[in-house]
């Protein structure tokens, strides 16, 4: 099956879109595979609506912020980026928000959802970095201790045993509400990253899809684009995707060693 992927995609100039399962092998769960934990994922509507709320979003994501923080780009994110430097690919876009592509050397990266290294005041628009907020929340928080045994979720998330006394972040500009720079549940892609996105696609020859099971509806507009410019569609995932019947290639295998082959394998 390698070959045939291989077959539909030589000669032609790639986008790749991403998702969580290309970052599995990096240490990082994925939302829907075999073993993904159950998730409750919280909505924007939910944490802009009580403090309880942001104190369960904060203190989790502390919790998690260390180990999610400290993975690092796996064969399949570095396949990426030498194939974007040697002009195969035109860029990733990612659904994703660890920042792994842009660690690996790919430096055309749309982040549709967003990054968690960068944390947004909503009243003043300041801008902070994920590590120096980490460090004001144990400085506020000393009896904050990172459970290394916790179940580690997709988003950084770690379900905290309890919230008790928990002191949630605020800017220190302005004293205004602090949120990760990702796009939540409830929320929209910002038109900047879709336009971004859209850019690569129109300026490819196929798509490739790695680790996506393409539930989210953002990933199908990208398929639905494609399939009405005939361009050729490959399919890396394990298990099923909502798009595997418009599919040029469908793999049902790891990305990791996929994208390593097509790495090996294609050439401009």
């Amino acid at each position: 099956m390698l070959e045939d992927a291989v077959a539909a995609l030589t000669g032609r100039r790639i986008a790749v879109l991403t998702g969580a399962g290309v970052s599995t092998d990096s240490g990082i769960p994925d939302y829907r595979g075999e073993h993904a934990p159950v998730r409750q994922p919280m909505t924007v509507q939910q944490f802009l609506a009580t403090d309880a709320a942001r104190r369960r979003y904060w203190i989790g994501s502390h919790l998690g912020w260390k180990r999610f923080a400290a993975a690092r780009p796996n064969a399949g994110h570095q396949a990426l980026a030498d194939l974007e430097h040697r002009g195969v690919v035109n860029g990733v876009m990612t659904q994703n928000v660890d920042g792994l592509h842009l660690q690996a050397g790919s430096e055309r990266v749309v982040e549709l959802h967003g990054t968690l290294r960068r944390v947004l005041c909503l009243h003043c628009g300041q801008v902070f970095d994920r590590r120096d907020l980490a460090v004001r929340i144990e400085a506020d928080n000393p009896w904050l201790v990172t459970n290394e045994d916790a179940v580690l979720l997709p988003d950084g998330d770690v379900r905290p045993d309890s919230v008790d006394g928990f002191i949630v972040p605020a800017c220190s500009v302005c004293g205004g509400m602090l949120k990760p720079e990702v796009v939540f549940f409830g929320e929209t892609i910002p038109l900047g990253q879709f336009a971004g996105a859209e850019q690569l696609l129109t300026a490819a020859d196929a798509l490739l899809v790695a680790g996506s099971s393409l539930v989210v509806n953002s990933g199908m507009r990208f398929i639905q684009r494609a399939q009405r410019r005939g361009i050729p569609i490959v399919i890396v995932n394990r298990g099923q995707t909502r798009a595997d019947a418009r599919a040029t290639v469908k793999l049902d295998a790891g990305t990791s060693e996929v994208l390593t082959g097509l790495a090996d394998r294609l050439e401009p």
